[in-house]
């Protein structure tokens, strides 16, 4: 008989906790927000896309044509090395693989430097993206935002990637 009071004292404290863990949870404002759809659809990003392009443009077009140089060396190579004579063939060996060489190291560096300009480009719009996000939260009274790629269902009522993209292209007009 005291077992079976304790339990329903036991079990009526939980649902009142329960109770008021929920209504909490009730009250709290959340939204999220598609970082990936900012990056990609953000007219900063975008500009900052296009940016990167015409920077790094011509450096991939001259890769493209010593990629083209390696294959058709390469090609000669294969071709011919049966009648070449033993020295003209390591020659051609030895030049290929200094333009193979010289092509790894090039390639290597210019994915290098696209990465650093890429991360330099987008923290900005990031940080951006990040003030736009606190300044509707506070106006919108939100108590948490998340970034949609950690989220694995919500509604679209609490979804402010709309407003922050726009936003940003309000910042960027000077409004």
């Amino acid at each position: 008989m005291a077992a079976s009071k304790n339990y329903s004292l036991a079990a009526g404290i939980l649902s009142a906790s329960l109770g008021v863990v929920g209504s909490a949870l009730a009250q709290s404002s959340i939204g999220f927000v598609s970082l990936e759809r900012i990056l990609r659809e953000a007219p900063a990003a975008q500009r900052a896309q296009k940016k990167l392009e015409q920077e790094f443009s011509q450096r991939g077009q001259e890769l493209s044509k010593i990629a083209d140089q390696l294959k058709k060396m390469q090609g000669n190579l294969e071709k011919n090395a049966v009648t070449m004579s033993e020295s003209e063939r390591q020659k051609r060996e030895r030049e290929f693989g200094d333009v193979n060489r010289d092509f790894q190291r090039r390639q290597r560096e210019f994915n290098e430097d696209l990465a650093q300009r890429r991360k330099e480009e987008f923290d900005v719009v990031l940080e951006r993206a990040n003030r736009a996000v606190r300044q509707i939260a506070e106006a919108e009274k939100l108590d948490v935002v998340f970034q949609n790629e950690q989220v694995v269902w919500a509604s679209t009522r609490i979804d402010i990637t709309d407003k922050v993209i726009k936003a940003l292209e309000d910042t960027r007009a000077g409004k």
